[in-house]
């Protein structure tokens, strides 16, 4: 017998498509060995004659396959004989053994099929297979000596996945296996594969195998590790094997946009001068199309001491091999184009004979076209090969080159020219491929199949890009170029639709994109359903049962349709049809029965794909009717809302209710792999779900639901399938939302998992809501939304949903009346909508006093509508009014540009914006209408104003640290011919420089400020273009602001206070900057404060502040303080007054000065007085004994003439008369007053104006300070002066 197998190009990582083909091979297999099996078992007790020799004879032949290069490949085929005959396998007459090329062949024989697998099938000349087979015969093979590893029995268990990782990453595939027998020093022999190609340990593949676990680990990943991975270990029937995927994505780039790394790097054409190296390109999706590579090389020095010695032994072959020696080489021969394409050209020649007997090396030379200007090419390269690639040459430019040999002694003559030779692209990119189409592969993956480029151009592989529908971003499916034109495209998200395209790439690189894919939702492949289960009983009549079973594990990955019932009696074989017709539900009632007869039944589920496996056989039932008055079982127990914590169990009431109707239930669990139930609930349910909380987050967990009647509790149901207390990864809730366009309230739910037949199923209180006025439900995609037409209290309520076709995906949501409120009130707002506004209608006054009424919404759209109304009167854009508006900032304007008394009233704008309206309203009448008014005229005129030369800051004042008031005014708008002038009280200042307006300001000094410079200031300033005053009024406030500001200077330079002795006592002095008596001073006595009297005197100078205590007594001893207020703070200087030296020494020099020539009264310090009349000085003078008086004018001593006439009479009255007075009398007038015990020296001021002038105004003048002489006097307790000697005292 033979058989003929074709075989066409394919690569391992197609093997996953077909690795479906043998399944569904396998499962013929499958159900064809539990026939057989169940046969043998059926008749296994029955007697069969003895034995008949039978010869032996194919049941079922071999057939014909047509396969894909290295996929594995299945024969089978079914003989029989008695006795059993040996089969045996022949490929080309050649008997096959499977030890001879381990993991290549595997040998089954099961129950009478025998099978060939052939893994990884060789693309070699057809092969036929044929097999002999002989009765009674027997084949030995030899044996082994000792145990080899492909003795032990090794059965592949948990293994490594498809596989996802990153450049530079680590990775590691492990499979689990059991390993009979286990022996430490004798582990299985396993080998890696990646793409068919053999994998060596070394650092950058580490493997290793024992202890049940074959792992290998990428310890440091590059695209170049992208392929299809297969593990194969030697077992004693040949070799189990295992593949998978490993993807290797780009890492990220060092900078965003960068395309990824080029891979498959290769160098050939080596040689002494050069290397030719080649590599593919990367792919790029989201990347800027290549523009070039950069190549970097890095040389071992092992590589060059071995070209060193090359090169040595070749030259001293050479100089061993020459005859002829000569100095002067000749030139080479032969000068040719070996490889032309679109980036360089190789030239290759003959070396030169003779070439001398120095070493020689070439230089090469280009032109273009038939021209005679030659070019040098390799400058920079010492040229030893007869070989080089020449590059930079211009596109659409032919070259014609020649080569010149040269050693020491000197070079040849040019070698005859090339013929005109033109880079050229022998390939260029490939053209696009043509038509993808995808199709179903598993939940996350996809297979993806197109059509080769028409030109294929040296084609190296495809990169396959996918796309989410609808999000326009393309990511890449594989990261290294795929030999062949399908893939499986794995890493997808269940429930998505997809795009897909392909590009070709070769050494020119990438061609254009394939057009897109048509869209694909990613599902399971089509497939049977696996079989029904848990087939129990629910009622019986006698003549009929009512049966439930669970639905299978596995649908299919489509819906299930229909299911098929067969039935026998417990003591048959044979089954019979239940109803030709099929079940449309997972109940179902069997009629037709014996009363007292046991049945047996199975179940076959079917949907589009097919019929699948039928279940296993039912337990045996008994066909008698129930009369118990308990109720029978509940069935169908289902899990949905499966948390972390909680779960909602659900389940069917009871067919047979008893002998009363059903009242409730209740449910027990226990933990899987436990008999020990508890119930859940202590009263019982009157619904048929219930939530299970307090649950152990990743335990599982069994149910099972008892029914309760008025009689007793009834049977319980059949244990549910065990349910894992952990939710789906991706888990959404439902939401309760408003739309924000219609106002509907609406419950959406997102499912984490959809398949391509999901429907979602919606219900209130866990009753599937089928058809209903109040609600409506749209699904699209993984969203469906339940809306309420219009809801009232009657919706309130638990509303759940469920997706068929999952892994349990269902949430459930409680509408309350609290949230139903809020719900509604949104849902009101939304149909009956109102343009939100940030501001209410408000004005501001601008400039040349325009009002502008403005209002802010939130937001505005582009279509808007609005009006003002003033007096119930619409406002249209027109003279004097402007109406306008911002939708990006929601501002609504209208701006009067002349706002008289008949604007005032009432003004309200009104907004439509869409379906949203809003309104607002100013009253602007009365007192705030009058505020506007004077408003606008204001700053109407202060436009005017500033249309000419004007202060752009007025009049104020500031204080320098010498205590001058500086009034100062900022100025604009001026020009050359603008004057500025100066007035007090309406009177011009005459100033010493003239002010200058073109400064752009203007100062007024006021030294020595005090009571009198209170006034009011003008600063006029104008031109031929118009007028401007500033006005400040020096008084009250402002008057008080100068001193505090003056008082803050003066009191931070105030010196300490200083004692000074006088003839009337003692006197306490303070200097500063300057002091008015309008400053805030206070004195103070032992935190008493002074007021000014006869003993206490307060007073000061213009550098001074000082106080004089009289007649000093031992009262007046402690510490003394005077305080500076600038209205703020307060700036104080103390004096300690309490020493026994100061006062002595003072009140010595008042009793020394009681009898000392002195000037009692009378005089005054200043003196004004007109021209031309009489000026009479006089005083009072006293000294015991008399004293002598001298007058002085200018420190010259008056005598006494016909116009100044001097007089002392009776001692005491001392007078200095001026006759007819003018001009020139004015000066300082003093007199000298003394005795033998002192004396004192005054001064007076006299001030003389002309007749009709203007008085001078007095200042202040510098007190006296008379320096007293005490001569021939005696104090008790002080020694007495030495003869001619004065005593004066000043502290």
């Amino acid at each position: 017998m033979y058989i003929l197998i074709f075989c066409m190009l394919r690569a391992p990582e197609g093997m996953q498509e077909y690795q479906r083909m043998a399944a569904h091979f396998g499962r013929d297999l499958v159900q064809l060995q539990h026939e057989l099996h169940r046969m043998k078992v059926a008749t296994k007790e029955k007697d069969y004659p003895a034995e008949v020799p039978k010869a032996p004879d194919f049941l079922v032949s071999l057939r014909s396959h047509t396969v894909w290069e290295k996929t594995p490949v299945k024969l089978f085929c079914t003989v029989s004989g008695k006795p059993n005959p040996i089969v045996k396998w022949y490929r080309n007459n050649v008997a096959i053994e499977p030890l001879s090329a381990p993991g290549k062949y595997k040998i089954e024989n099961k129950y009478g099929v025998h099978s060939l697998i052939i893994s990884r099938y060789d693309l070699t000349k057809p092969s036929k297979l044929h097999f002999h087979k002989g009765v009674l015969s027997c084949i030995l093979f030899p044996l082994l000596s000792g145990i080899h590893p492909s003795k032990l029995e090794v059965t592949l268990l948990e293994s490594f996945g498809v596989t996802f990782g990153t450049e530079g990453e680590s990775v590691s595939l492990v499979a689990n296996m059991v390993v009979v027998p286990d022996l430490p020093n004798l582990p299985p022999e396993a080998m890696w594969y990646r793409d068919d190609t053999l994998l060596m340990p070394s650092r950058w593949a580490e493997m290793s195998i024992g202890g049940g676990v074959a792992k290998l680990t990428l310890p440091h990943l590059n695209k170049d590790d992208e392929g299809l991975y297969t593990l194969c270990i030697w077992t004693k029937d040949g070799t189990a094997e295992h593949s998978a995927y490993l993807f290797v994505k780009d890492a990220t780039p060092t900078v965003a946009g960068a395309p990824g790394a080029p891979m498959d790097v290769a160098v050939f054409d080596v040689n002494a001068d050069y290397v030719l190296v080649s590599w593919k390109p990367p792919n790029t999706t989201h990347e800027a199309p290549i523009t070039g590579y950069f190549v970097d090389r890095s040389c071992k020095l092992l590589y060059v001491d071995v070209m060193l010695k090359v090169l040595f032994c070749i030259n001293k072959h050479l100089i061993y091999s020459c005859l002829v020696y000569v100095t002067i080489p000749d030139p080479p021969t032969n000068v040719h184009a070996t490889e032309i394409n679109k980036t360089y050209i190789v030239l290759n020649w003959t070396p030169p004979s003779p070439r001398g007997r120095a070493p020689v090396w070439y230089l090469i030379e280009k032109c273009v076209g038939d021209s005679h200007i030659w070019q040098r090419v390799n400058t920079a390269v010492q040229l030893r090969s007869p070989r080089f690639p020449v590059y930079d040459m211009e596109d659409k430019k032919s070259y014609r080159f020649r080569v010149i040999t040269v050693n020491k002694y000197g070079s040849s003559e040019p070698s005859e020219p090339t013929a005109a030779i033109q880079k050229v692209d022998p390939y260029g990119v490939p053209s696009a491929p043509g038509q993808v189409i995808a199709s179903r592969n598993t939940k996350t993956s996809a297979f993806v199949q197109w059509e080769p480029p028409k030109h294929a151009n040296n084609l190296m592989g495809y990169y396959v890009d996918a796309s989410l529908v609808g999000s326009k971003k393309w990511f890449p499916c594989n990261h290294r170029p795929y030999k062949h034109t399908r893939f499986v495209v794995h890493g997808l998200v269940p429930g998505d639709t997809y795009v897909f395209r392909v590009q070709a790439v070769n050494a020119s690189g990438l061609s254009e994109e394939s057009q897109d894919s048509a869209p694909f939702f990613i599902d399971a492949a089509l497939s049977t359903p696996s079989a029904p289960y848990g087939i129990s009983l629910l009622n019986c009549n006698g003549s009929s049962m009512t049966l439930a079973w669970k639905r299978p594990k596995n649908t299919g990955g489509s819906k299930i349709t229909s299911y098929y019932l067969d039935k026998r009696e417990a003591e048959s074989v044979d089954w019979k049809e239940v109803n030709p017709s099929p079940a449309a539900h997972r109940t179902f009632m069997v009629e037709n029965l014996t009363t007292g007869v046991f049945y047996e039944f199975k179940i076959q589920a079917a949907n589009l794909a097919g019929v699948g496996l039928p279940s296993e056989p039912s337990k045996a039932f008994a066909c008698e009717a129930w009369t118990m008055a308990e109720p029978g079982p509940a069935y169908d127990i289902s899990f949905w809302e499966v948390r972390d914590t909680f779960v909602l169990v659900q389940w069917k009431p009871p067919v047979y209710a008893g002998a009363g109707p059903i009242t409730g239930y209740f449910v027990d669990m226990a933990k899987k792999g436990s008999s020990d139930f508890v119930a859940v609930n202590a009263e019982p349910v009157g619904h048929c779900y219930l939530k299970v909380s307090g649950l152990e987050t990743g335990a599982s967990y069994v149910f099972r639901v008892r029914a309760v009647n008025a009689k007793d509790v009834g049977k319980a149901s059949d244990v549910s399938d065990p349910v894992c207390a952990k939710a789906l990864p991706g888990t959404k809730e439902i939401v309760c939302g408003v739309d924000e366009e219609t106002g509907d309230i609406f419950l959406n739910f997102e499912a984490c998992e959809v398949s391509e037949t999901s429907k979602f199923t919606w219900s209130k209180s866990y009753k599937e809501i089928t058809e209903s006025s109040r609600v409506s439900i749209t699904s699209s995609g993984r969203n469906s939304k339940l809306t309420f037409v219009n809801a009232e209290k009657e919706d309130l309520g638990i509303y759940s949903v469920a997706v068929t076709n999952t892994d349990g995906v269902s949430s459930s949501y409680s509408v309350n009346e609290e949230e139903l409120k809020k719900m509604l009130e949104l849902s009101y707002n939304i149909k009956h909508p109102i343009v939100p506004l940030k501001t209410e209608l408000n004005y501001e006054i601008l400039e040349k006093g325009h009002v502008r009424f403005w209002v802010q919404a939130m937001k505005l759209s582009s279509s808007v509508n609005y009006r003002f109304i003033v007096n119930d009167k619409a406002i249209t854009s027109a003279e004097g009014y402007k109406i306008s508006h911002d939708a990006s900032t929601g501002i609504i304007q209208m701006t009067i540009e002349h706002f008289t008394k008949a604007n005032e009233g009432t003004y309200t704008i009104q907004i439509h914006d869409g379906k949203a309206k809003s309104q607002s309203s100013l009253v602007l009448v009365g007192d705030a209408f009058k505020g506007a008014l004077k408003e606008a005229e204001f700053q109407r005129k202060e436009h005017i104003r500033k249309q000419g030369p004007h202060f752009s800051e007025y009049l104020s004042f500031h204080v320098t640290d010498d205590c001058t008031v500086m009034l100062v005014c900022k100025l604009a708008n001026v020009k050359k011919e603008t004057t500025f002038t100066w007035f007090k009280d309406d009177e011009e200042i005459p100033v010493d420089v003239p002010p200058n307006p073109m400064s752009g300001s203007c100062s007024l000094p006021i030294p020595m400020f005090s009571r009198k410079d209170q006034g009011i200031y003008k600063a006029v300033l104008g031109d031929d273009h118009g007028k401007d005053t500033s006005v400040y009024d020096i008084s009250g406030k402002v008057f008080e602001d100068i001193i505090n500001a003056i008082a803050s200077i003066a009191g931070s330079s105030a010196s300490d206070l200083v004692l000074q002795c006088t003839p009337e006592g003692i006197r306490l002095q303070c200097y500063m900057k300057y002091y008015t008596e309008e400053m805030k001073t206070s004195w103070f006595h032992r935190d008493s404060k002074i007021s000014s009297s006869e003993k206490m005197r307060i007073g000061g100078t213009s550098e001074m502040a000082w106080m004089q205590i009289c007649e000093p007594t031992d009262k007046e001893k402690g510490h003394y303080t005077i305080e500076i207020h600038d209205g703020k703070k307060s700036h104080s200087r103390t004096f300690d007054l309490s020493g026994q030296g100061n006062v002595q020494m003072c009140y010595m020099n008042y009793l020394l000065s009681v009898d000392r020539g002195r000037v009692v009264g009378g005089l005054p310090d200043v003196v004004t007085i007109m021209e031309k009349k009489s000026l009479s000085l006089t005083c009072t003078v006293w000294g015991d004994p008399s004293p002598e008086v001298t007058w002085f004018k200018n420190e010259q001593e008056v005598v006494s003439d016909d116009r100044y006439k001097i007089t002392f009479e009776g001692g005491k009255f001392a007078s200095l008369t001026i006759n007819n007075v003018y001009v020139e009398d004015s000066g300082k007038y003093s007199i000298n007053v003394r005795n033998k015990y002192g004396g004192e020296f005054v001064e007076i001021t006299v001030s003389v104006y002309k007749q009709g002038g203007d008085i001078p105004e007095p200042k202040l003048g510098q007190m006296a300070k008379p320096v007293h002489s005490i001569r021939n006097s005696w104090i008790p307790g002080m020694s007495n002066p030495a003869p001619g000697e004065s005593l004066s005292c000043r502290v």
